[in-house]
C-alpha cells in the first residue's frame, strides 16, 4: 500500500469516528500518523526526479503569492498592478508558470507572484499543485484569490495546510528537547485541557521519540504538538480577495460576507479595489519607511529605506551597509519614534514609519 492510500485509509477512519471525550485520544494519534505520512510524501517527492519546479528568485522588500483556482482573474490583477504580462483568458489553466511582477507603493518594492491555478488535491500533486504550493512557502504574505461565483476560501486553506503552511497563526509555544534516556518529562505553565500527558507521550511515540523534556507555555491542541514535532511548518499572514464583484449585486456580496467573513472586494478587470489592495498589502506585510539623512545631501524623501515594523537602528545600519553596524557611534532620529526632535539614540532604538534617521560612524 502506497503512502497516499495509507493517508486516505486513516482519514476515512477519522471520518467514521465520532469525536468525543472517549475517542479524542485515538483521533489525536491518527492525526499524528497522517502528519508523519504526509511529511514522508513531501520528502519523497523532493528527493525524486522529474520536471522542473517553479523556483523564482526573490526580489523587492517582500514577497506576496497569489493563490487561487484556475480562471479567477489573478493574471489580470498582476498585469494591472505591475508591469508583468501574465497571459490571461476567460478559461482555466491559462497560467502554466509562476509569473513575477513588482508593485511599487509608498517607496516599497513588493514582489507579487501569479501562481498557476490549483485544483482540489493540489497538495497530493494533482495539476503540479505540490510544486505551486511549495513556492507559496517562501512568501511573506499569501493572497487567497477567488472569484465571486466560486468563493471557496476553505478549500485553498486546506491545500495550504496539507503542505505545512499555517495562515494567520504563530508557532505554538512548545519546546521539545530530545534526550538519550529517562522517558518523557512534561512541564506546563498553563493548563492544556485538550492535550493531556498520555496524549503527549503517545504522539511523541508515533515519531519514535521516547525520551524528551517537553515544555508547554500556552493552551495547545494535539495538532499544535504535531506541528512542532514535524518542524517543517511555515506561519504566514493572509489576505482574502473576492474578484469580479462588478458581476453581482450588493445583496449577494453582503450575504457572501456573512457566510465567508471579511474579504477585500475587487474587480481586477474594471479596477475596483486596486488601490485598497496595495494599501492592504503594505499594512499586512508590516512595512515601514525610514528616510535617511546624510551630512552633505540632506534627507532623501524620494527613496525611503523600507524595513519591517519593529526594526531597530541596528537593522537600519545593516540594511544600508554591513560595515555601518561595525563602525556605529550613534544615530540622530526625528519623527514618530523620537521623544523630541533630533534625539540621539543607540542601536537598540526601535524606529517607526516616517522616521528621519542620520547615522554617525567612527
Amino acid at each position: 500500500m502506497g503512502i497516499q492510500e495509507k493517508i486516505r485509509e486513516i482519514e476515512e477512519e477519522i471520518r467514521r469516528t465520532q469525536y468525543n471525550k472517549a475517542t479524542e485520544h485515538h483521533i489525536g494519534i491518527l492525526k499524528a500518523k497522517i502528519a508523519k505520512l504526509k511529511a514522508q510524501a513531501l520528502s519523497t517527492k523532493k528527493g525524486g526526479g522529474g520536471g522542473g519546479g517553479f523556483d523564482v528568485r526573490k526580489g523587492g522588500d517582500a514577497r506576496v503569492a497569489l493563490i487561487g483556482y484556475p480562471s479567477t482573474g489573478k493574471s489580470t490583477l498582476l498585469s494591472r498592478v505591475t508591469k508583468a504580462k501574465s497571459k490571461s483568458a476567460s478559461y482555466a489553466f491559462t497560467t502554466l508558470d509562476v509569473v513575477p511582477g513588482l508593485i511599487e507603493y509608498k517607496g516599497a518594492k513588493i514582489q507579487l507572484l501569479d501562481l498557476p491555478g490549483i485544483l482540489r488535491g493540489a497538495a497530493k500533486g494533482i495539476g503540479r499543485g505540490k510544486e505551486v504550493l511549495a513556492v507559496a512557502r517562501s512568501a511573506d504574505l499569501i493572497v487567497l484569490f477567488v472569484d465571486v461565483f466560486n468563493p471557496e476560501f476553505e478549500g485553498l486553506i486546506e491545500e495550504l495546510n496539507d503542505v505545512g503552511i499555517r495562515l494567520d497563526r504563530r508557532a505554538p509555544d512548545i519546546v521539545i528537547k530530545k534526550k538519550e534516556s529517562g522517558g518523557v518529562s512534561i512541564n506546563r505553565t498553563v493548563p492544556t485541557p485538550k492535550l493531556d500527558d498520555r496524549m503527549v507521550i503517545d504522539i511523541l511515540g508515533v515519531y519514535g521519540v521516547h525520551s524528551a523534556d517537553v515544555i508547554i507555555r500556552e493552551d495547545v491542541s494535539p495538532d499544535d504538538l504535531i506541528d512542532v514535532i514535524v518542524g517543517n511548518r511555515v506561519y504566514t499572514r493572509s489576505l482574502r480577495v473576492v474578484n469580479k464583484i462588478d458581476l453581482v449585486n450588493e445583496k449577494y456580496l453582503q450575504e457572501l460576507e456573512q457566510r465567508e467573513g471579511e474579504f477585500l472586494r475587487m474587480s481586477a478587470e474594471s479596477g475596483i479595489g486596486i488601490e485598497e489592495f496595495k494599501e492592504r498589502l503594505f499594512q499586512k506585510l508590516e512595512l515601514i519607511r525610514i528616510f535617511t539623512k546624510s551630512r552633505f545631501e540632506g534627507v532623501d524623501f524620494d527613496e525611503p529605506l523600507v524595513i519591517k515594523s519593529g526594526s531597530t537602528i541596528e537593522d537600519v545600519c545593516i540594511s544600508i551597509h554591513r560595515d555601518l553596524r561595525k563602525n556605529f557611534k550613534y544615530a540622530i532620529v526625528t519623527g514618530p519614534s523620537a521623544k523630541f526632535r533630533s534625539q540621539r539614540v543607540g542601536l537598540g532604538h526601535v524606529v517607526m514609519d516616517g522616521d528621519v534617521v542620520q547615522i554617525f560612524a567612527r
